[in-house]
């Protein structure tokens, strides 16, 4: 053990005539640990939300979409789908149809985003029909009954069945076409796995009388729960063949969508979609579709690091204080072991030492309390959240190992910082001036 560091312990452990030195080392050592802690918590919270909310955004919907720049619809999709699907990084294609609606049930009646899709294509690209809790989303993939074999049902049909006709009445809600309700919808609305909703489309149709709004009741076959807010309250899905039914599309869709294996080159993937497809058509990634979200994400990270930091600041002050009074204390004692031939360097350098082991012992401390906390959180859930308001209903913990390393070279650069004065005005002291009257 080097000379300077040897005797930098034994200042730390020795007992010293004023107690009051000790505590403020005490409370040094604290400060440093409960900084360096927040700073832990504080990343490990920004990273779960940035995480969380990214893997919800990204696995939920498609990563790329592609529609008319003219939003005419698109035609022969089939054909481009199957090109377009064999374009590199590509992992998998799905047509949609997305339009906003109005679905009610009985007096409620909510505005939601109705997506007609094609199953087997959908779990390719997106996670949301596989959180499915409540009945199933299998009537989805049969096509045996709907919108391309048979008419729906018209409106009142249930309405004016007798009481002596429940057979009937059972038989046409059966063959009514089948949607899957967010599970903040379905509440909001009141409806369950087996009941009606009707849905109304806000392009009408022309009648004698003028233009009427469109409408069809869909039979509820299974709600889902993302666990992310603005789908579970605002989405809802059905069959492509339904959708285009009701929409008066034919055989038009409004989307292809894109899952691509790296994201990283999502911005190169879109321009690659955009120009297979040919003039016309516009694709958007969803990166870029929230880009403002994750640039606020990054700017809180920062934000908080600093903020949280200032904790560490106070430590350091603490430990500024802490070497000012133990330079006082020891001056008699920094006298003779110059006198006998330490060099002011290390007299420097012992002080140094000794702040940045008070740095060192309290990042330590500080390093496994954050991760400590951070686990816990993360694996218990123990804050919770309001989904309304975050999307999500509890706070995540994401502890990131890099972390750890930032935080603990800041707090201990601080601790560095903060030995500078102490160190230099040891070094400072007068021998003969110190040892006149001894």
């Amino acid at each position: 053990m080097r000379f300077e560091l040897f005797i930098a312990t034994r200042y730390l452990r020795a007992k010293r005539r004023q107690a009051f030195i000790g505590i403020i080392t005490g409370i040094s050592i604290a400060g440093v640990a409960a900084g360096v802690a927040s700073l832990v918590v504080a990343m490990a919270i920004t990273n779960g939300f940035r995480q969380d909310l990214q893997q919800r955004l990204l696995g939920s919907t498609s990563h790329i979409s592609l529609q008319r720049i003219a939003d005419d619809g698109i035609k022969d999709w089939p054909a481009l789908l199957d090109h377009l699907s064999k374009q590199p990084h590509v992992v998998a294609a799905a047509p949609a149809i997305f339009e906003q609606v109005l679905i009610s049930s009985g007096p409620r009646a909510r505005g939601a985003v109705l997506k007609g899709m094609i199953p087997r294509y959908e779990r390719k690209v997106g996670d949301l029909l596989t959180t499915v809790k409540e009945g199933s989303a299998a009537a989805l993939e049969d096509a045996s009954v709907g919108a391309g074999d048979s008419p729906a049902p018209p409106a009142a049909a249930i309405e004016n069945d007798s009481p002596d006709s429940l057979a009937a009445v059972h038989q046409r809600i059966a063959a009514m076409p089948p949607i899957v309700l967010g599970k903040d919808m379905a509440d909001s609305l009141g409806a369950t796995v087996g009941s009606t909703v009707m849905v109304v489309s806000p392009q009408g149709e022309l009648t004698p009388y003028g233009m009427a709004p469109k409408y069809t009741r869909f039979r509820v076959v299974g709600i889902f729960n993302s666990g992310f807010y603005d789908y579970d309250y605002g989405w809802a899905f059905t069959r492509l063949s339904d959708a285009q039914r009701l929409f008066g599309l034919g055989d038009l869709i409004s989307v292809i969508e894109f899952k691509i294996d790296d994201l990283d080159r999502a911005d190169a993937v879109t321009a690659q979609i955009e120009d297979a497809a040919g003039k016309g058509f516009m694709a958007t990634n969803a990166l870029r579709q929230n880009s403002a979200l994750f640039k606020a994400l990054k700017t809180e990270r920062l934000v908080t690091f600093i903020t949280i930091g200032l904790i560490v600041f106070v430590a350091a002050l603490n430990i500024l204080i802490s070497l000012i009074m133990m330079v006082m204390e020891k001056t008699k004692d920094i006298a003779v072991l110059m006198s006998m031939g330490t060099r002011r360097a290390q007299v420097r350098n012992l002080f140094i030492a000794q702040g940045v082991l008070i740095g060192v012992i309290g990042t330590a401390i500080g390093l496994v309390l954050g991760y400590a906390i951070s686990y816990a959180g993360g694996h218990y859930h123990v804050l919770h959240l309001s989904p309304e308001v975050y999307s999500i209903d509890y706070v995540p913990f994401v502890p990131r190992a890099i972390d750890g390393v930032w935080v603990a070279l800041f707090a201990i650069l601080i601790s560095f910082v903060a030995t500078l004065y102490p160190s230099w005005s040891a070094s400072r002291i007068l021998p003969a001036e110190a040892l006149r009257y001894e």
